[in-house]
């Protein structure tokens, strides 16, 4: 469990693929962040929880199933490229963010993005399937982070990047044609499933 606030942002140094499996290799940018990171704890990169199999050199490595790699952004990422990063939750800390467990429900595209004073405004695709997951004021996770939606319809949602958001993500290099990972709000899941009777 996740509360989107992310530390900071991480380096892919390796994709290894073999057969079904794939391994990514990730440097945290991060001073301490794996300061007592052991074998099998989880970890959020770009929003998807992944399970950590080994920690060397400030480094740390973490497979993906197959599913997991085609249904996320990894399918597009290469080495070098620019990760978010954060730990799991620790009971009795602050919940600053929102609740994100680490699910990738989808894949969405940014389809304009504008500078507004100091903030960063980002339109992003919007899948039909989770058009009732997503409202306006709400929560959702873009990545990982957790952020507030400005306003939505049912082909597209807004966010804002405030300048600390800016500056700890990777959200800022995002340009039009990038996709993201996406996560809604687990609390607006439970009520769409509830109010359709269980149907998708």
């Amino acid at each position: 469990m996740f509360s989107g606030l992310v530390a900071g942002t991480g380096e892919i140094t390796k994709i290894i693929k073999q057969g079904k499996t794939i391994e990514l290799m990730v440097r945290p940018q991060i001073t301490n962040f794996l300061a007592d990171v052991k074998y099998g704890d989880s970890i959020a990169v770009n929003g998807t929880c992944l399970t950590v199999v080994s920690v060397i050199d400030n480094q740390f490595s973490t497979k993906l199933m197959p599913q997991t790699f085609e249904k996320t952004i990894f399918r597009n990422l290469e080495t070098g490229s620019l990760v978010n990063l954060e730990r799991s939750l620790q009971v009795g800390n602050r919940l600053e963010g929102h609740i994100v467990t680490g699910h990738v429900d989808g894949v969405s595209q940014v389809i304009e993005r504008k500078v507004n004073e100091n903030a960063i405004e980002l339109k992003f695709s919007l899948s039909q399937r989770l058009v009732g997951q997503i409202i306006a004021q709400g929560s959702i996770a873009i990545n990982g982070v957790s952020l507030t939606v400005m306003d939505t319809s049912s082909r597209w949602f807004t966010v804002g990047l405030i300048p600390h958001t800016q500056l700890i993500t990777n959200l800022d290099m995002l340009t039009v044609g990038d996709e993201v990972n996406l996560e809604t709000d687990i609390l607006g899941k439970y009520v769409v499933a509830n109010l359709s009777g269980g149907r998708k």
